[in-house]
């Protein structure tokens, strides 16, 4: 029996603002982090609206410099729906790279790796699909802001 091979229809890119980052100190698997998500938007083909002021990225970041990434935060559509987004994955690259990132400076997504799977949850009727579609985002770190464009696994 042959199995579907699996595909990947963009959903939407979320632009996502971020506060300061407080650092919280090593923990027991490494130095962690809390970052709010304070805003942004949400565009594309089967989402668009707003980031909701509500939420953060917890995050752990290891000796080889690998950034555990832990958000969960949420988005209203452009009518009315209340969406929460709960996303997991890992950023990592040459070091070099990774201290770019973290100066703020603009680096080129395609020199590390930032993959994430997302789990969207509502209420709301209109976006039942979202409660049952698992989701795969690609990302880039900026200054004060991430980019995620997210993807349904179909």
């Amino acid at each position: 029996m042959k199995l579907p091979q699996p595909k990947l229809d963009h959903v939407c890119t979320l632009q996502v603002t971020l506060d300061p980052i407080r650092e919280m100190g090593t923990g027991r698997a490494g130095a962690r982090r809390i970052i709010p998500i304070v805003g942004g938007t949400v565009s594309g083909p089967r989402l668009s609206g707003r980031i909701l002021n509500v939420g953060a990225d917890w995050q752990t970041l290891f000796a080889d410099g690998l950034a555990e990434l832990d958000t969960r935060y949420a988005m209203e559509t452009d009518d009315g729906a209340t969406i929460e987004i709960i996303n997991y994955g890992y950023r990592h690259g040459p070091k070099e790279v990774l201290d770019a990132v973290a100066r703020g400076e603009a680096v080129d997504p395609g020199s590390y790796y930032m993959r994430t799977h997302a789990r969207l949850e509502t209420g709301d009727a209109r976006y039942d699909w979202v409660n049952r579609t698992l989701f795969l985002g690609v990302g880039a770190r900026n200054q004060s802001s991430v980019q995620v464009e997210l993807y349904a696994i179909t």
